[in-house]
């Protein structure tokens, strides 16, 4: 796995809904993005995951260090099913955060939904194509 997200500090410091996906990446906030994307209750960051096959606890940690601030997290897989490992399942429950996985469409829908309620929502979106 390349480098953590925000290792580099750039990021879109607020929350944003997902305009469109697809093509390999996302438009959101009047900007395209090439490649996955974690959200979070205080930005977007480029999540340097490809593939589904990639989702470890350290994925996610950028996730678990604000877990405070999250009630839901979603898990946009890519375009099939992924059962989330026990061991992934017990950290998020740890952290009182309830979590799905579904496909990335499925992901972007349900986010956004939860953002526009202005729910403690956030994301790890894997880009399709």
């Amino acid at each position: 796995m390349a480098a953590e997200p925000g290792a580099d500090g750039r990021h879109l410091p607020q929350p944003a809904l997902i305009d469109a996906y697809g093509n390999g990446g996302f438009r959101f906030a009047g900007m395209s993005h090439r490649g996955s994307l974690l959200c979070l209750p205080d930005g977007v960051w480029a999540w340097p995951v490809a593939d589904a096959g990639e989702l470890s606890t350290a994925a996610f940690e950028l996730a678990f260090a604000r877990g405070d601030a999250l009630d839901v997290f979603l898990i946009g897989a890519g375009r099939d099913p992924w059962p989330i490992p026990e061991r992934l399942r017990a950290r998020f429950n740890a952290l009182s955060i309830s979590v799905d996985a579904m496909s990335t469409g499925a992901a972007v829908r349900t986010y956004n939904i939860l953002l526009a309620e202005n729910r403690r929502v956030g994301a790890g979106l894997i880009a399709v194509d």
